[in-house]
């Protein structure tokens, strides 16, 4: 009965790895051919590997300021928003008021709550945030404050609190207990969502789509829209550009798996 459960998860496990890896995989083997034999979008090896597609794509598609510009906006809206949902999160853990759990459960709400687009436009243009690079920064980062306040909270209650008191009794103001003693003790669970965020960032569509005018402000998602949209018949361009936007979170994934990891089993163990 065992052998015939694990040979099932196995299988399982094999199918899902395989239908996730098979997007991939097209992509990439079209990336490297020519115009005519990506037509078809086939999974055959191309008859000669066409680099060159690549650094067209780069020159034509304006990747590097997209690259530029995901990397600001992914950075950025992670750190200030992480900060801020740990903040939220310190405070109603350690203060378990009605009030404070009545906006927790409204915080928390956020992650599965869809977002409603035109509202958020009169938002944004009442603010003149819209068609910035400012406003989408805080915009990844308010979207990021329900998940990241989800997993701090309960990893807070770990920590105790006479490290608290303690640092009272020193004479530290309330935000020089939060971010030298409580902050750093955050951060396998930091880095986790930190990573999580940052990923999810990267291949946000809709939000540039919807409040980014300007093609000098678009990220590389976005970038490859535009680019399907100048060449739409050619599948080798397409498919160089899409590999060179997935490329850097495939490396961030592999090099910080090892932390999301360690942050998700150090909250399993301390709770």
């Amino acid at each position: 009965m065992k052998f015939f459960r694990r040979f099932f998860n196995h299988a399982l496990a094999f199918m899902a790895c395989t239908i996730t890896f098979i997007p991939i995989y097209l992509v990439f083997v079209n990336s490297l051919k020519t115009r005519a034999e990506a037509s078809s979008m086939g999974v055959e090896f191309p008859t000669a590997l066409q680099w060159s597609n690549f650094i067209t794509v780069i020159e034509k598609g304006k990747l590097l300021t997209a690259f530029g510009n995901s990397v600001l906006y992914a950075v950025a809206s992670t750190f200030i928003g992480v900060t801020v949902a740990a903040l939220a999160a310190y405070i109603l853990s350690r203060n378990r008021t009605r009030f404070n759990r009545a906006v927790y459960f409204f915080i928390i709400m956020g992650i599965a709550m869809p977002t409603n687009f035109v509202t958020l436009t009169k938002v944004m243009q009442l603010t003149h945030l819209i068609n910035s690079q400012l406003g989408i920064i805080l915009l990844y980062s308010a979207t990021q404050i329900p998940f990241t306040v989800f997993l701090v909270y309960a990893f807070i209650e770990t920590i105790p609190r006479e490290l608290d008191e303690a640092a009272i009794i020193d004479g530290a103001s309330p935000l020089r207990l939060f971010f030298s003693v409580i902050y750093p003790l955050l951060t396998p669970v930091l880095v986790t969502s930190a990573v999580l965020n940052f990923l999810g960032i990267w291949n946000e569509f809709l939000m540039p789509l919807y409040f980014l005018n300007r093609s000098t402000y678009w990220p590389m998602t976005l970038a490859v829209y535009n680019f399907f949209g100048q060449f739409q018949s050619d599948w080798s361009l397409v498919s160089a550009d899409v590999v060179l936007t997935i490329l850097p979170v495939i490396i961030v994934y592999i090099m910080a798996q090892r932390f999301i990891l360690s942050g998700m089993v150090a909250g399993a163990v301390k709770s």
